[in-house]
């Protein structure tokens, strides 16, 4: 039947117009929503024209739940309800029997749902592998103590780790991370909190920490394993990435262990490194979704520029060695990027491609990374130090970089899309 193209005068639907509920359940399938929609919109029974107030609908394995809420056009009252469940419950055997669901109709009045309040909507990412049964009960009831409400939950992802995003009402960001961050310590799960809105998806350019984040373990260690001073330079290094000791001061002492180790060295080491799983997924993933990708590291340059080439990375930053008659000095040359010129380097780089700061992702494990975390639009702490974990947007524990991709709202699929031969390397 051809659509009339005569326009018509809207109706005005009163404040107290009846409403109703349907319910659809059954094996998802092509057709049931055109079928539902086409029976609503035929009135040639006689019975009250509706308009659409909300529509709901969720696929899980197969089987769906389609929720539809419709309010007359005319009328109102209980007379006016009576009418429009006569008219929903004659329609409904048909729909039912034409696409093989079941129809369930029921009264929605009862006035409109209450608004959200603005800026106070939030998703809460939930992610483990595996992901406990207490820690989605958890979840539910700390944000139930502190006023949220659940609106919608969506699966995310089920490689490599399992992860769900619920969008909450009702409650504001500290309290949600104040009470979730308690729940992830008692189940293990990871639990992030970000604020629902068009910047969650606008992140244009991301910023990895290298050693113990991008790569397993930390490169300046296995270097003095190969000059007898690991012990020595572990301590340190333990001392700086908790925060208790100044990393500048910190970098100085450890290279200065490193005097007269050949720079062959630096090549054995550069090719020992181990990616972290789900590096390169990480990154060719967001390279294709237009983000600029690199490293900022308190590393070394001779370790992480020829690691960035073969990334096929935008950009990179780091300290670089002395050296002299093809050994290590034991001293650095230039400036040396600590704390405070990680975020120098993140503001840099984001600036040199025209991009936002609140457009910016970074990722980073230790505490000469709270800098750079908290200078991005959206910091992550990735396996990370608790003084770290604390200050973060976002923590993760798991052992996937590529979990990054579901804390931005990513899901399994499009990962899949953007790299159609995606790896977990």
């Amino acid at each position: 039947m051809p659509l009339d193209p005569t326009p018509r005068t809207p109706s005005i639907r009163s404040p107290e117009a009846a409403r109703a509920l349907l319910t659809i359940t059954g094996a998802d399938r092509p057709g049931v929503t055109a079928r539902l929609f086409a029976a609503l919109a035929d009135t040639a029974d006689g019975g009250p024209p509706v308009e659409v107030l909300d529509i709901e609908q969720v696929v899980v394995h197969g089987h769906l739940v389609l929720g539809v809420v419709v309010a007359a056009l005319e009328g109102s009252g209980p007379a006016a309800e009576k009418e429009l469940l006569a008219r929903l419950g004659r329609l409904a055997p048909d729909v039912a029997a034409a696409v093989g669901v079941d129809v369930a109709v029921e009264s929605a009045s009862g006035g409109e749902p209450e608004p959200v309040a603005a800026g106070r909507s939030h998703h809460v990412i939930l992610l483990g592998r595996p992901l406990p049964p207490d820690a989605v009960a958890g979840a539910a009831q700390g944000i139930a103590a502190v006023g949220g409400n659940i609106d919608a939950i969506r699966r995310l992802s089920d490689y490599p780790v399992t992860s769900f995003e619920l969008t909450v009402s009702g409650a504001g960001a500290t309290a949600l991370r104040t009470e979730l961050a308690a729940v992830a310590a008692a189940t293990g799960a990871d639990i992030a909190v970000e604020q629902v809105g068009l910047a969650r998806r606008s992140k244009r350019l991301i910023v990895l920490d290298v050693d113990s984040t991008l790569v397993r373990g930390e490169v300046i260690d296995e270097l003095a394993a190969r000059a007898g001073r690991a012990a020595e330079v572990a301590r340190i290094t333990a001392a700086a990435m908790n925060g208790e000791l100044d990393f500048a001061e910190s970098l100085r002492a450890r290279v200065a262990a490193l005097a007269g180790l050949p720079i062959e060295v630096l090549d054995e080491v550069r090719e020992a490194l181990v990616l972290t799983p789900g590096a390169r997924t990480l990154i060719r993933t967001l390279q294709r979704l237009g983000f600029r990708c690199g490293i900022v590291s308190g590393g070394f340059t001779q370790i992480t520029d020829p690691l960035a080439e073969t990334l096929g990375l935008d950009f990179a930053a780091a300290n670089t060695l002395e050296v002299a008659d093809g050994k290590l000095t034991g001293g650095l040359v230039g400036d040396i990027v600590d704390r405070a010129g990680k975020a120098r380097a993140l503001a840099r780089f984001a600036a040199e491609y025209g991009i936002p700061l609140e457009q910016t992702v970074a990722v980073g494990d230790g505490a000469n990374d709270l800098d750079m975390l908290n200078t991005a639009g959206l910091g992550i702490a990735f396996n990370a130090k608790p003084v770290v974990r604390e200050q973060a947007d976002a923590a993760l524990n798991q052992p996937y970089l590529d979990a990054v991709l579901q804390v931005l709202g990513f899901t399994r699929e499009e990962v899949l899309d953007a790299i159609p031969s995606s790896s977990s390397a």
